[in-house]
């Protein structure tokens, strides 16, 4: 175990895509009911595991970490999407703070995440959204995306129940 990990930071991986680690955790612990909790050790697996990581200013404006289906990746919600589609791409998390919502920060990720994935042979893009607790903003914004419902589940475990989305990816957001 690295210095930092002992210490509840990452490290290694943000580093590679560019990330402030500290500004990435400290962003997601702002937006945990939406997202979940996430420590420096998680952070970097996380980001170690990814197939894409769009981020802005670091990750204190906007974060978003994308696996594809050959990730080593546990997650309940990515598993539901294993088991039913070949392949795609998995938006675990995409948070925006507050300050820069409204300027096209997440559009501008997800047009990122989506040249990427259509680039290396990816027609499915995936992603949840709670529907208890409600995330009425990111409801809307997905919905302008041309993402649809393909499913939901409720997480008794994780208090919360969830609605499975996709869209079909070309390059344009």
């Amino acid at each position: 175990m690295t210095a930092a990990a002992r210490r509840g930071e990452a490290a290694p991986a943000a580093a590679r895509w560019g990330v402030d680690a500290s500004a990435a955790l400290a962003l997601n612990a702002a937006h945990e009911a939406e997202t979940g909790p996430l420590d420096g050790p998680a952070l970097d697996a996380l980001l170690a595991g990814a197939f894409h990581v769009g981020a802005e200013a670091g990750g204190r404006d906007a974060l978003l970490i994308a696996f594809d289906e050959g990730a080593s990746y546990d997650s309940p919600n990515y598993r539901w999407f294993r088991e039913r589609f070949p392949r795609f791409v998995y938006v675990d998390r995409v948070i925006v703070a507050p300050a820069a919502r409204g300027r096209g920060v997440a559009r501008r990720l997800y047009g990122a995440l989506f040249a990427r994935a259509v680039a290396a042979g990816h027609g499915l893009a995936c992603c949840e959204i709670n529907s208890a607790p409600p995330n009425p903003g990111s409801d809307a914004f997905h919905a302008r995306l041309g993402f649809a419902e393909a499913g939901a589940a409720v997480l008794p475990e994780r208090g919360k129940a969830v609605r499975y989305l996709t869209r079909a990816l070309t390059c344009a957001p």
